[in-house]
């Protein structure tokens, strides 16, 4: 059974906004990523959202293709992610861990067996980019059947059929995405985001995160005031990029940059 749905309603009753910190699966090297999960939840993360490397990705900017680019120089596959989550598990069995990626992979894998590998490594939903609502029973059944969550992206862009189809087959939380583009680009309007959630959430009873743009602790607070979670990515995968050939200090140096939004949006909601 997912965790999402509790850590959710957790946080709802303490008054806080969830922090969900991105990162790629391998990157730089396979033996950073379980330690850096650990360290994330040290440092105040609710649900780790973890990439799986794959060859074209689509919705992700420079930033994150790079990462995916040097996990994938080892060779980094489906399999050893679920296996990165299985050692996560093995000292970890609260924090919730969404696996973020491409169809491809899945199909390779077949949905059924990626649903019953992926709950027995302890994964609790799968986002995938390339999945659109119309298009995602089989894996939506797939999921369900080991209990656990699709989650799917709004975007600014998203017609009304698109959040109401969205709307009846999503699980876990919502992905709003903040910005036109991929991840990393644009400057977040918060006033826009805003205006933005409300109609979701008349439309859609999930938990709304929202990404993209969110770069420093003043934008997760501003975003932490309006959203039931606030997304990181790319900032955190940037502060990677340049310990790349320093791997061993990666978990101490996202840990605190963390922990700075940690206290940002804390201070928001007390």
């Amino acid at each position: 059974m997912s965790r999402i749905p509790g850590m959710f309603q957790t946080l709802k009753a303490q008054g806080r906004t969830a922090l969900i910190p991105f990162v790629t699966a391998g990157d730089p090297q396979p033996d950073v990523t379980v330690p850096l999960m650990h360290a994330m939840v040290a440092a105040g993360a609710d649900l780790i959202e973890l990439g799986v490397p794959f060859s074209d990705p689509i919705a992700d900017g420079p930033v994150i293709q790079r990462a995916t680019e040097r996990a994938l120089a080892h060779r980094v596959s489906l399999h050893q992610v679920l296996d990165m989550v299985r050692a996560f598990r093995a000292t970890n069995q609260t924090t919730p861990v969404v696996l973020m990626g491409y169809l491809n992979p899945i199909e390779v894998m077949g949905y059924a067996a990626f649903a019953d590998q992926a709950s027995a490594a302890g994964v609790d939903g799968a986002l995938v980019v390339d999945v659109p609502p119309e298009e995602g029973a089989d894996l939506v059944g797939a999921l369900r059947a080991q209990g656990l969550d699709l989650v799917y992206l709004i975007a600014p862009t998203s017609t009304e059929d698109r959040i109401a189809a969205i709307g009846e087959v999503a699980s876990g939380f919502v992905y709003y995405v903040s910005v036109k583009g991929v991840t990393g680009a644009g400057n977040l309007d918060v006033a826009e985001v805003a205006r933005r959630l409300a109609p979701l959430r008349e439309r859609i009873s999930l938990p709304l995160g929202v990404g993209f743009g969110i770069k420093d602790a003043q934008t997760a607070a501003a975003v932490a005031r309006v959203a039931d979670a606030v997304i990181v990515g790319s900032a955190i995968v940037q502060r990677m990029e340049a310990l790349a050939t320093e791997p061993q200090t990666i978990p101490g140096v996202v840990a605190e940059f963390l922990g700075t939004l940690r206290a940002a949006i804390d201070e928001v909601v007390a």
